[in-house]
Order: C-alpha cells, then sequence, then structure tokens
C-alpha cells in the first residue's frame, strides 16, 4: 500500500472541490427529477403495451411520434413517452394495429 502526504491546505482545497461537484452533481438530479434511476422499457415491452408489431414501432420511432434511445443495438423507451402516444391514439391520432 502506497501512503502520500499532502499539505493541509491542499487537503482543504482539495475537499472543497469534491464539495462543489457533489452539490452540482445533486443541483442536476434535482432538475432530472431525482437519484433514482426510472424504468425504461424495450421493444418487446412496447410492443405488447400498444399491441402492434415490431415494424409499426419502428415506423413510431421513424416519423418521430415515439421518442427512443439507443444503446448499442438496443431501442428503450420512456414510460411515459409510451404514455404519451396512447394519449395521442386515444384523441383520435390512429395507430395501425397488429393483426
Amino acid at each position: 500500500m502506497e501512503i502520500i502526504s499532502i499539505e493541509g491546505r491542499t487537503y482543504e482545497a482539495l475537499m472543497e472541490r469534491f464539495e462543489q461537484i457533489v452539490r452540482k452533481v445533486d443541483a442536476l438530479c434535482e432538475q432530472g427529477g431525482g437519484k433514482e434511476l426510472k424504468k425504461w422499457l424495450d421493444g418487446q415491452d412496447v410492443c405488447a403495451i400498444l399491441n402492434v408489431s415490431k415494424r409499426t414501432l419502428q415506423s413510431l420511432r421513424d416519423s418521430g411520434r415515439l421518442s427512443y434511445t439507443q444503446i448499442n443495438r438496443m431501442m428503450y423507451y420512456k414510460p411515459e413517452d409510451v404514455e404519451r402516444l396512447i394519449n395521442d391514439i386515444s384523441e383520435g391520432k390512429e395507430v395501425r394495429r397488429e393483426r
């Protein structure tokens, strides 16, 4: 194990900088709705919820009617975006159903 010795002033400056970072992270978390992770839905979940095919889901993405995030090759959807789409559908904006 290596022991590193630093001056008291340097230590205090370092700790102050860490506290600044913590405050910034806390502020960002408050803006983003808290520190908890929200559940994301994958394509299979969304297809089941909307009762649509994978191709229809792709069309919803391509047309911009459904927002998504892509990580590697997987698409993920926020539940609130799916809910917004459901509300759009219930207001008469048609989405093709799976046969």
